[in-house]
């Protein structure tokens, strides 16, 4: 017989011999539309399953409909349970790809206290682990690096820092299709070409971009006195932008230079202890600028961000801090513990 059933895995109609020809059995709660051997031979057969093929599509829209309805309604945790080994409470170990997808990261890129957070974490992804990421996460990294991306041009927010986390990604993805090769690469090559062909359009965005005119009304720099432009360069933690501001004016220039400002973002970035290992012999003539970018290459810098991960030495569980974690400890505050990207990257490294 053809197949003729609803299901793949269903062995079709059933039919009996009568007297007047095949005939189909109708079973207890199926439609009495039957079928006779003669209608299935005949050469008008245009209409004849149209009633089950709509069928088929009604009950494949209502199960559709109760599932994006189910999921819906389904709050995820927002946190995750950091465990390395199996054990019989437990089984399998937490993965990097799982805690990009649990911790929500996609939501965190609109908040200006987490955006430096989320992509000097997705920059050293692009570094080391690329390759660690499963397929779903590696779409699910790409998906949220598309929100960041997004976040820049709309608000013009620290484009440098995505600037750097791109340029990152491309040398990452040469090397590992040209140099290592491309079995190392979860998918096809041809989505992976597609995914740097709009790296590339992204950074060419980011190169082209400019601060709407609305956002440049009022007040500018050169309204403010002297020493608001001081203040300015003191609250600045990025050498770069100290650099880049004082190529804005004059002043800015004179007052970007002073060995003050710069003797402060070292001792900022950087212990006592570092600054005595580079320059051993106490002097009023240090180049606190050159000093800067010394200890720069020997030593890392210290980071700042508005908001970050939290880790409870207690439960093993991660966690952002507003989100907050069903905590067992009696004293919950003195078991937490920020975690850097660095960190992050450490805790998911098997």
């Amino acid at each position: 017989m053809p197949f003729l059933g609803k299901d793949w895995r269903s062995p079709g109609w059933c039919w009996e011999k009568t007297d007047n020809g095949w005939k189909r059995i109708i079973l207890y709660g199926q439609e009495n539309n039957n079928l006779d051997f003669a209608e299935l031979c005949s050469d008008d057969k245009n209409d004849m399953f149209v009633g089950d093929v709509c069928e088929l599509s009604s009950v494949k829209q209502q199960k559709d409909l109760y599932n994006n309805s189910t999921k819906s309604q389904f709050v995820k945790d927002k946190w995750i349970y950091v465990h390395k080994v199996s054990t019989k409470e437990r089984q399998g170990y937490s993965t990097l790809g799982e805690a990009l997808n649990r911790l929500d990261f996609s939501t965190a890129v609109e908040d200006l206290r987490r955006f430096n957070y989320v992509a000097k974490l997705f920059q050293l992804i692009a570094r080391y682990q690329l390759t660690s990421l499963s397929g779903a996460a590696q779409k699910n990294y790409f998906n949220i690096l598309e929100k960041i991306v997004q976040k820049v041009l709309d608000d013009c927010y620290n484009p440098r820092l995505v600037k750097d986390l791109l340029q990152d990604l491309v040398s990452t993805l040469h090397s590992l299709t040209v140099h290592v090769g491309r079995v190392v690469l979860v998918g096809n090559i041809n989505i992976w070409m597609s995914r740097l062909e709009t790296i590339l359009k992204w950074q060419e965005q980011l190169n082209n971009l400019q601060i709407p005119k609305h956002l440049c009304n009022g007040m500018s720099l050169s309204d403010l006195p002297i020493h608001m432009h001081n203040k300015i360069l003191g609250k600045l933690s990025d050498a770069c932008d100290i650099i880049n501001l004082g190529q804005a004016m004059p002043t800015l220039r004179f007052l970007s230079e002073d060995k003050i400002l710069w003797k402060k973002l070292c001792y900022f970035h950087f212990s006592d202890k570092e600054v005595r290992n580079i320059f051993l012999t106490k002097s009023d003539n240090i180049d606190w600028k050159l000093m800067y970018f010394t200890l720069k290459k020997h030593y890392p810098m210290r980071e700042q961000y508005g908001d970050t991960l939290h880790y409870c030495k207690h439960c093993h569980i991660l966690f952002w801090q507003d989100w907050g974690h069903p905590c067992t400890a009696i004293d919950p505050d003195k078991c937490l513990m920020p975690i850097s990207p660095q960190d992050f990257i450490a805790l998911f490294q098997y």
